[in-house]
């Protein structure tokens, strides 16, 4: 298992931007793909970005491009997303997910070790 903390959500204005980490440990990540979805109220747990942490390579969902980036760092065992050009309809609460290996990346169910989630609102 792997454990995840999330920190850094918070309120913005819209344009604005926030950073949230995901702190990971109990396992060695170098086989692991990191993921963030997103959870609005009354809204499915969607897909925003993930990281193939031994090659770097990263996907986003279309909404977010060029706007979010995730990244990792090694020494760290961290993962970081970069919100950038914040809008309303970013606010959720945002979970980062680990998932051994494997190719399918985008789906919850892909998935199988969650951070406890950390709030982003982003006012108009």
């Amino acid at each position: 298992q792997v454990h995840l903390v999330e920190s850094g959500g918070g309120l913005v204005q819209g344009g604005g931007s926030l950073r949230l980490s995901c702190a990971a440990s109990g396992r060695t990540l170098t086989t692991y793909i990191m993921g963030w979805f997103r959870q609005a109220p009354g809204k499915e747990r969607e897909f925003v970005a993930a990281i193939r942490w031994s090659s770097g390579n990263t996907y986003y969902t279309d909404s977010v491009k060029g706007r979010f980036t995730i990244s990792r760092d090694n020494a760290k065992n961290t993962v970081t997303l970069e919100l950038n050009s914040l809008k309303p309809e970013d606010t959720a609460v945002y979970y980062c997910a680990a998932k051994f290996g494997g190719t399918s990346l985008l789906q919850r169910n892909d998935y199988d070790n969650w951070g406890q989630g950390t709030q982003v609102t982003v006012s108009s």
